[in-house]
């Protein structure tokens, strides 16, 4: 089974998968959006945090590689009474726009070797100047938990890989927790996370 088969499987069910509702490090940084600000939510399966910046007022662009999950980001938009912009993309080959986005969210994207450089790379390249990043990812410690995440350590984040990716950013703040978190059904217990918050 293929990586897009076996997430369009994940997300056939009626129900959401990562529930409805924002990623709770996302919504914590509700005091740094404005009305109005271009949003890219990254690999967004069925919408939450892209649904929840439309409602904060930013023009957002959903992009995933699953179709059904778009689909039900579109419903859930609808259900919650804004618009959300969506596009079916496979990161590693979408042509990602430059410079273009006030904000960008990617929450528990994990690449690994050449592909997370180029991911990274590309997460730069698409924000404007003074933009704002907001990740949040599992660190290697996370596979003592198992409560989420996919189960290999090179696909995990450490401080010192954000560094190196990130560090001539204008302004970065990462930090490393162990926190209980309630995601659906794919996400619930005390996991290992490391958030980055990045101006560039």
């Amino acid at each position: 089974m293929s990586e897009l088969e076996r997430w369009e499987t994940r997300y056939r069910p009626p129900d959401y998968l990562f529930g409805k509702e924002p990623n709770a490090f996302l919504k914590s940084q509700a005091s740094r959006l404005r009305p109005g600000q271009k949003a890219l939510s990254v690999a967004d399966g069925e919408g939450r945090n892209g649904v929840w910046l439309a409602e904060q007022g930013l023009d957002v662009l959903t992009v995933d590689f699953s179709d059904t999950a778009l689909a039900k980001a579109r419903a859930l938009a609808r259900e919650r009474r804004v618009t959300i912009a969506t596009e079916v993309a496979d990161l590693t080959s979408w042509r990602w726009p430059r410079a273009a986005f006030d904000v960008i969210v990617a929450i528990f994207i994990h690449f690994e070797g050449a592909e997370r450089d180029t991911f990274f790379a590309n997460l730069k390249a698409a924000l404007k100047p003074g933009g704002l990043l907001l990740m949040e990812s599992y660190r290697p410690a996370q596979l003592d938990y198992r409560t989420g995440g996919p189960p290999q350590v090179d696909l995990m984040y450490t401080r010192e890989i954000l560094q190196k990716a990130f560090g001539d950013f204008a302004e970065l703040d990462i930090r490393e927790h162990d926190s209980v978190i309630s995601e659906g059904t794919a996400h619930v217990g005390m996991s290992a996370l490391i958030d980055l918050i990045g101006k560039k």
